[in-house]
């Protein structure tokens, strides 16, 4: 089963999600890459091995470098050639902790029980995104405004494919997440997750999760998809999640 979810991910999820509204996706070679968000972003398809890769790595550093800005180049743990990694490190490319990627099959998906009492989970747009901000903020100790850049803008470019929801108590954002509905209706991809710490352990992740599976479910996707971190991982395993290979951002920024 976790070959056939493989090769899922590999048909549907190799292209670079939703984009904001100024951004734009163009081709180089075999490579996708998006441009005009807070930083690049590239992709590519499983197998390199027939290109050069090194060229390939140059372009990209060449071509951002020249508008002053860093670069994600998106790393998968099957990807070939397997010294990719060594490549970009040796292009100056810094990797960033590796997570997980999960698959779930909406129709197998184990229930989640409700969060705690006197948490809300409601699904939000736009209003919604300073308070995101503000708790994504608190919770990693610097200024997350490029977050609320990136939904404002991809709620701009597509609204009908993003959906955001918040957990709150008291009338305050004590978590959020958000859900990109795949172009082709095949997978739904979860982001987010973030929960103030005072929150946690309280199955508010759970319930998010829960929550933007139903909305996939309703709109007749077929899996879920996370890149999922050492902590969410198990929780996400336990509602019925198969990890399938892992992920590495490597982040490549011009000198200053």
């Amino acid at each position: 089963m976790n070959d056939d979810l493989l090769a899922a991910y590999d048909e549907h999820l190799r292209g670079t999600g939703l984009p904001a509204l100024d951004a734009w996706i163009e081709q180089d070679g075999p490579l996708l890459r998006v441009v005009g968000e807070y930083r690049g972003f590239v992709t590519g398809p499983r197998d390199l091995s027939g290109h050069d890769v090194d060229a390939l790595i140059a372009a990209q550093t060449a071509f951002f470098g020249a508008r002053g800005e860093a670069v994600e180049w998106k790393a998968r743990g099957h990807d070939l050639p397997s010294d990719l990694p060594d490549r970009l490190r040796a292009a100056g490319f810094v990797a960033e902790p590796t997570e997980t990627v999960v698959i779930g099959r909406i129709a197998d998906m184990t229930a989640a029980p409700p969060a705690s009492e006197g948490v809300v989970i409601r699904r939000v747009g736009g209003e919604a995104i300073p308070a995101i901000v503000a708790m994504e903020s608190q919770v990693w100790g610097r200024d997350c405004g490029f977050i609320g850049d990136h939904l404002a803008g991809s709620l701009a470019a597509a609204s009908d494919r993003l959906a955001i929801f918040t957990a709150e108590a008291g009338g305050r954002v004590v978590a959020a997440a958000w859900a990109v509905l795949g172009e082709d209706g095949v997978f739904a991809s979860l982001w987010g997750g973030s929960t103030l710490e005072a929150w946690r352990g309280r199955g508010i992740y759970r319930a998010l999760v829960a929550a933007r599976a139903r909305l996939a479910a309703e709109h007749g996707y077929r899996y879920l998809q996370v890149d999922a971190s050492d902590d969410s991982r198990p929780i996400l395993e336990r509602l019925g999640f198969t990890p399938v290979t892992t992920t590495t951002p490597y982040l490549w920024s011009p000198p200053s």
